[in-house]
């Protein structure tokens, strides 16, 4: 399985997909990445997505920033900014909910929040999972509860890492 995405180009995930993007009232970065999927196993019924800083470790207070969660994709495309908008789809909260994020209410959370690195370049990962089910979740899920759910189920996982500047 291989993912791509076009709002990465040459390794850089472009501009509109971070803090020198669109923001929503809270100052959170929201438009996101489209992301395709390829080469998919036989059985996969649906895919999980998560999207992750470890970048942020040092300035986050000890833990990796997690930026998209979501789970229950029954297709290979998502456009660009549709976590907006998808409903055949659920979202789970990213780190934006945290302390350091700002204490935003889950419902705020609970779809891509972008990339806004405060100290340095960040490398971001997307990592997509083929599952042979789909999860128990709803929207506004934790993402420990998709990875205990996900456990056995797991078909195949890619991972497309991209960078974005200060």
């Amino acid at each position: 399985m291989k993912i791509t995405s076009n709002g990465i180009i040459d390794g850089i995930i472009q501009d509109k997909y971070g803090k020198r993007g669109e923001l929503n009232t809270l100052g959170m970065p929201t438009y996101s990445l489209p992301i395709s999927i390829h080469d998919a196993p036989e059985g996969t019924k649906s895919f999980a997505l998560v999207i992750d800083d470890k970048d942020a470790f040092p300035v986050s207070g000890g833990f990796v920033w997690v930026h998209w969660v979501a789970a229950n994709i029954c297709r290979t495309e998502i456009l660009e900014n549709e976590s907006q908008t998808a409903s055949d789809f659920v979202q789970g909260v990213n780190s934006w909910l945290s302390m350091q994020g700002g204490q935003h209410p889950a419902e705020s959370c609970s779809y891509y929040g972008g990339m806004a690195p405060p100290d340095a370049p960040h490398i971001y990962d997307i990592h997509v999972y083929a599952l042979d089910t789909i999860l128990d979740l709803k929207n506004g899920f934790y993402m420990n509860e998709m990875y205990r759910q996900m456990k056995g189920h797991i078909l195949d996982e890619a991972v497309l890492s991209g960078e974005y500047a200060n």
